[in-house]
């Protein structure tokens, strides 16, 4: 089944260089694990294109909150982007993932009030003065990946952080398969992807299961600094629209703090 999710919604992904540690001590799990996470961090959109929708958000005092939200795919000759905007009564804010082609993907955050605006990635002349994060994702199995806890930061009050939406664990040094099952009456490879430094509001490791068909994401889990389960991501429903399946809604929960939070599109014919 090949939709779009499989390169957008959470699947915002980079393409980068060819792996740049030597994989002779690596167990056969491992070399799986770095060519799978290749894999997926080398899809690209064909086109261009615009989704609309709501975050549904119940917040750990079983609080309810919803923000409209616009996620835009931009595919150029030599990048493409992935624009998540949330739309506040007095404010909009915006995260933004550009990929340039064979390079280190850039991560730009500007929030409701103007002063928080994070970069990751090649900081260019365009946006340099606002640098108040910056975090360079090498190729899997780079063993010199730069952290920065900005990537854990809330979009737009959600249970989604930039390194979620940025899909950062695949840009992780160590990959690995677990192994195969069915989950969601789909074949899924089990990928692991641990993170060497984790930080203190950081994913220690994120275990996903990958659909053997689109590539996209089935179910993932991402554990904290302590190694203990922290939070749980499922797409929930497709759509078709003009002869091709597109994710209709998808729900990420905190475990620990009863948070969760739902992103619906509203898919229509084109």
């Amino acid at each position: 089944m090949k939709s779009r999710f499989a390169v957008f919604t959470w699947s915002l992904l980079a393409a980068v260089g060819a792996f740049a540690s030597t994989t002779n001590d690596l167990s056969d799990a491992e070399i799986q694990g770095r060519q799978l996470a290749q894999q997926i961090l080398e899809q690209r959109p064909a086109e261009s294109f615009m989704n609309t929708g709501v975050l549904k958000i119940r917040d750990a005092k079983g609080r309810s909150l919803e923000i409209p939200v616009q996620c835009e795919v931009i595919v150029t000759a030599t990048n493409w982007q992935g624009i998540y905007k949330a739309f506040f009564t007095n404010a909009t804010e915006t995260l933004t993932v550009i990929h340039p082609v064979n390079q280190l993907n850039q991560q730009l955050f500007d929030s409701p009030d103007g002063n928080s605006l994070k970069i990751a990635g090649p900081v260019n002349d365009r946006i340099e003065p606002f640098d108040t994060y910056r975090h360079d994702y090498p190729a899997p199995g780079r063993s010199d990946a730069a952290h920065a806890d900005g990537s854990v930061e809330s979009f737009a009050r959600s249970d989604f952080s930039a390194a979620d939406l940025g899909l950062d664990f695949f840009h992780w040094p160590e990959q690995k398969i677990l192994k195969s099952e069915m989950r969601r009456s789909r074949p899924c490879k089990v990928l692991e992807s641990t993170n060497p430094s984790p930080s203190t509001n950081g994913y220690s490791r994120v275990v996903s299961w990958i659909d053997n068909e689109s590539g996209g994401i089935i179910h993932a889990e991402a554990y904290d600094e302590k190694d203990e389960l922290l939070k749980k991501f499922d797409p929930k429903s497709f759509k078709k629209v003009n002869g091709q399946w597109e994710l209709q809604d998808m729900e990420i929960r905190n475990v620990q703090t009863g948070s969760r939070t739902r992103l619906e599109f509203d898919l229509k014919s084109k």
